[in-house]
Formats: C-alpha cells, sequence, structure tokens
C-alpha cells in the first residue's frame, strides 16, 4: 500500500499532481482488494464473470458469422481467400471489430467477449494475409507463412492496444506456424505430421518444437515472474503462454520416449514426475494438465490397465489437487535458493 504521507509530499513538492496521486491510490487499493481476494495455493483464472458475458459471447458469434455470410453472397472469398475485395473485407471486419473491443475490452473490462473478439480478429487477420499471400502470387507453404505473419504481427499489435492475455496464445501459436511454413517450404523440414514430434530419424521439426516451447516457457516465466502475487494481467497472460508450451515440451518427448520399447515408457514415467515438480515449482498446473492423458495411458500400458493402479493414480491427481499448496510449500522449501526464486510465488503456508 502506499504512504498517504509520501503522496501528499509528492503533490507538494510538484512531483506528482493532485490527479495522479488519487490515481496512483486507487491503483494501490485494487491491488490490495485483489491480492486479499487470492487464496493461498489457488491459480486465479477466470473465462467469464457471468452468464451475460456468455449471452454476449453467444450474440457475438452469431453477428459475425452472419458477417462473413454476407460477405460470402456479395462475392468475398473468404473461404479460399484471394482478390482485392477479401482484402477489403478483411480490413473492415478488423475495424469495426475494433471498434467493438473498444467497447467490450476496454470500457467495460468483460472476459469472455474480448477472448470471443481476439478469435474472431484472429480469423480476420488470417484471411487479410491469405488475401494478401494471393494477390502477390504466393501459394501452398509459402502463403501459409505469410498468413500466419500477418496473424502474428496484427495479433501483438492487438495486445498492444487491448491488453488481451489470450493473445499471447495466439501470437505464440501463429509465430510457431510461421517458422514451420517458411523452413517447410524450403525443404528444411518434413511436411508430415509425425515428422513433427519425433526428435530422431527424419524428425527435425520436433527440435523446432522442443525449442519453441522452451522459449515460450521462457517467456510465460517472465510474465510470471513480473506478477507473483497474480493478481494483474501479466499473470493471466503467462498462464496462455504455459498452455501453450507445456504440449510443446511433453508432447514432442513423450512421442520420443514411447518410441524406445518399455524403457522408454519408464523413462517418460520418470519424465511426468518431473514435470509434476516443476509444475508445483512455479504454481501452474498446466503442465499436469498437459501430461495427464500420457500418465493414464502409461498405467493401461505398464500395468495392463489395473483398476488398483488407475484408483491410486485419480487418488494421487485429487490429493495433489487438494494438497497443492501444503506439498509446494514442502517442495520450495527444500530447494536451494536459485535466480528467480524470491519471484515466484509465495509458498510460506503452514505444513
Amino acid at each position: 500500500m502506499i504512504d498517504p504521507q509520501d503522496l501528499r509530499a509528492a503533490v507538494q513538492r510538484g512531483l506528482i499532481t493532485e490527479a495522479q496521486a488519487a490515481g496512483l491510490t486507487g491503483i494501490a487499493e485494487a491491488r490490495r482488494q485483489a491480492v486479499a481476494g487470492v487464496a493461498t495455493g489457488e491459480e486465479p483464472f477466470v473465462l467469464f464473470k457471468g452468464f451475460n458475458e456468455i449471452f454476449i459471447v453467444i450474440g457475438l458469434t452469431i453477428l459475425f458469422t452472419g458477417w462473413i455470410g454476407i460477405s460470402a453472397a456479395l462475392g468475398a472469398e473468404v473461404f479460399s481467400p484471394g482478390g482485392f475485395d477479401t482484402l477489403l473485407v478483411a480490413l473492415v471486419t478488423l475495424a469495426g471489430l475494433a471498434v467493438v473491443q473498444g467497447y467490450f475490452t476496454l470500457t467495460r473490462r468483460m472476459i469472455a467477449p474480448s477472448i470471443a473478439l481476439a478469435i474472431m480478429s484472429a480469423l480476420a487477420a488470417w484471411v487479410l494475409g491469405a488475401a494478401l499471400a494471393d494477390v502477390i502470387g504466393l501459394r501452398g507453404l509459402a502463403a501459409s507463412a505469410a498468413g500466419s505473419a500477418v496473424v502474428a504481427g496484427l495479433m501483438l499489435l492487438h495486445y498492444q492496444r487491448f491488453r488481451v492475455p489470450f493473445d499471447a496464445a495466439i501470437i505464440a501459436t501463429a509465430v510457431f506456424s510461421t517458422v514451420w511454413s517458411l523452413l517447410a517450404s524450403g525443404g528444411v523440414l518434413p511436411t508430415d505430421g509425425m515428422g513433427l514430434l519425433h526428435l530422431s530419424g527424419t524428425g527435425p521439426l520436433s527440435i523446432l518444437s522442443l525449442l519453441f516451447g522452451l522459449l515460450t516457457f521462457a517467456l510465460a516465466m517472465r510474465f510470471d515472474m513480473s506478477d507473483p502475487l497474480r493478481v494483474s494481467t501479466r499473470s493471466t497472460t503467462g498462464f496462455w503462454l504455459h498452455v501453450v508450451a507445456a504440449p510443446a515440451i511433453v508432447n514432442t518427448v513423450a512421442v520420443f520416449l514411447l518410441s524406445g520399447g518399455q524403457g522408454g515408457k519408464l523413462l517418460l514415467l520418470a519424465f511426468l514426475m518431473a514435470i509434476a515438480l516443476v509444475a508445483l515449482a512455479i504454481d501452474r498446473r498446466s503442465f499436469l494438465v498437459s501430461g495427464a492423458g500420457y500418465a493414464v495411458w502409461l498405467i493401461f500400458e505398464l500395468f495392463d490397465g489395473s483398476a488398483m493402479v488407475i484408483l491410486f493414480l485419480g487418488f494421487a491427481l485429487v490429493f495433489l489437487g487438494a494438497q497443492w499448496d501444503r506439498l509446494r510449500s514442502a517442495l520450495m522449501r527444500a530447494l536451494p535458493a536459485f535466480p528467480g526464486k524470491t519471484n515466484l510465488p509465495p509458498y510460506g503456508s503452514t505444513l
């Protein structure tokens, strides 16, 4: 909390105005209330604040679909973008979405409508990028790279303007798609699906996937560590980046280890346990969600689908969720000091 006497002294010395002092006081009070509203061990995550937001999302979706239908009826090739008419429709759509977002995102501060409008903006940006690629004569993977690059660039501007945390997931995915399309079009990477996640043989794309996951994870941690109390949109931005990073890391390593027979499956089990420890340390459950499917599959493979083992796994996950704060506190106290440890969420709960 900002000391009121310090603010008064700053106003008297002409460092800030009365209005600025009042604004700082309001921000400090809002943060205090936000911190007080977050229970120990909880990971704040809100998709909508009320059913009215869901109602608005449904209306926006119908409105957007109707606009696309009218555009297609008037001749715009929105389903196979190309031509100047499609460029015009995409630009008009983006401008209209920006106006609507100014109200629902900046004025009303609604969560679900902001996410829905971000997705619609990304779709319109892709149409714009694909239409631009068609106008300049790009085809195939080159056109895909151009479309993805336009999505990444416009959604970065969108984030700077509207600060919608979900934008981070869209931007990260678009960047990966751009790099993959460029390298694949140049013959550096395979275009088949399994080449995406296999770390050996003919799968260099898996290295790109793993590096992408690690870099996205590092960026997510930067957002997380700038808001350890998790009371701002920076923390929510970090969450969405974790949602993208976790599958890129876990899936890539999992597919590689599963190709190593029984020994690989045991290594994967150890890897998933390590991921659980990382999730505890950074206080993010998304990594566990990413590996949960593999954990169930491994149980069936290693223990012939034993009902008792499945029951034990379910109990372990429930116990982990119920005792998350206590287990995390014990882990963090046991870990030695490392750079950034003090910038992680507090872990001083009683054991």
